[in-house]
């Protein structure tokens, strides 16, 4: 049954959201605010990527050096390995921190995006920043909980390598584990989803957040669930689609090589690219969907979607979105935090 129509002064239409307006309002946050949007994501993706691009760039100056002195085979390898690890250790720990403070940024533009209301990323970061050290709260109780169950496993397979168990049996608990983690992974995201623009619009803590986010979600769960599972195989398969011919002239340049340092800095360098260029619609996307997931769970659970059209009738009456819009989006929740 069609939706009857709704105020709409921004990126999306003041009602309960569908799955298409929820796409639809995500590419629409994007476009109105390209400046903003995209070159904070575009910061975000370099910084993240240019450890990656190390991490290539050694792989294949040790492919390199085999090629010019086969003695030193063993000893460039590993020389690659440890330094690629390393690299992939520091682009995780850069994104643990700039896609963190990338979020805050984009769902408070955002939140001033749903009433029509522009903002600067300077002016963005501003009213930000102080939700920062909640917003990282969030993600490290978040991390800690995705990591609990590799914790047990790790203890039960060194337990079943003391206990002398075959190779089968290891395999088998391997499997089970990785279908049983799978699983765990999307639940925990899906439950607490939400998190985040909960700390950044309605101003909570870390802990009152994840509870939120879990009482938005009950009752909704697998139609949350299906939109952040779908959204997660829609950007990886844009990332992709973006990233191939970059990730094509590495494999290229990997397996042809010239022979020279070059080859290993320009691999190095497209891989930085590709992965910039991917990256930079990603972030943005994931953000605006978890953003207006919550906005339809609270006007779905709370009536929030009439806070939001009464606030909105009075805003095209006086004919500009005042900043006092963001205290809009505060409930009951966050004048107990």
């Amino acid at each position: 049954m069609p939706h009857p129509l709704a105020l709409r002064p921004g990126i999306i239409a003041l009602r309960p959201l569908g799955l298409g307006d929820i796409l639809d309002g995500t590419i629409k946050l994007i476009r109105s605010n390209p400046k903003a949007v995209l070159g904070l994501s575009a910061i975000a993706a370099l910084l993240t990527s240019i450890p990656l691009g190390v991490g290539q760039a050694l792989i294949t100056g040790s492919g390199l050096t085999t090629l010019e002195d086969p003695a030193r085979s063993a000893q460039a390898q590993f020389e690659a390995m440890v330094g690629t690890m390393g690299a992939t250790l520091v682009s995780y720990a850069v994104q643990f921190i700039v896609v963190t403070l990338l979020t805050g940024v984009l769902t408070r533009i955002l939140g001033r995006a749903v009433f029509g209301g522009g903002i600067t990323a300077s002016e963005a970061w501003q009213l930000s920043k102080s939700r920062m050290p909640a917003l990282f709260g969030v993600v490290g109780l978040m991390t800690l909980i995705m990591a609990a169950p590799l914790v047990v496993f790790v203890a039960l397979m060194v337990g079943l390598s003391a206990a002398g168990a075959g190779g089968e049996g290891m395999i088998g608990v391997i499997l089970l584990f990785l279908l049983f983690y799978i699983g765990y992974y999307l639940f925990v995201r899906a439950r607490f989803s939400l998190a985040s623009p909960a700390v950044v619009l309605e101003g909570l803590g870390p802990i009152a957040a994840l509870r939120r986010s879990w009482r938005l979600v009950t009752g909704d769960f697998w139609r949350v669930f299906g939109i952040m599972l779908l959204t997660l195989l829609l950007v990886q398969f844009v990332s992709g689609i973006m990233g191939f011919p970059f990730t094509a002239v590495v494999t290229a340049l990997g397996s042809f090589g010239a022979g020279s340092a070059t080859t290993a800095v320009v691999t190095g360098v497209l891989l930085a690219i590709g992965s910039t260029i991917s990256m930079m619609v990603v972030y943005p996307f994931e953000a605006g969907v978890a953003g207006l997931l919550y906005t339809d769970r609270r006007m779905r659970s709370e009536a929030f979607d009439l806070v939001l059209q009464t606030a909105a009738i009075e805003q095209q009456r006086q004919g500009w979105v005042h900043a006092s819009a963001d205290e809009l989006w505060h409930s009951d929740d966050s004048a107990r935090s």
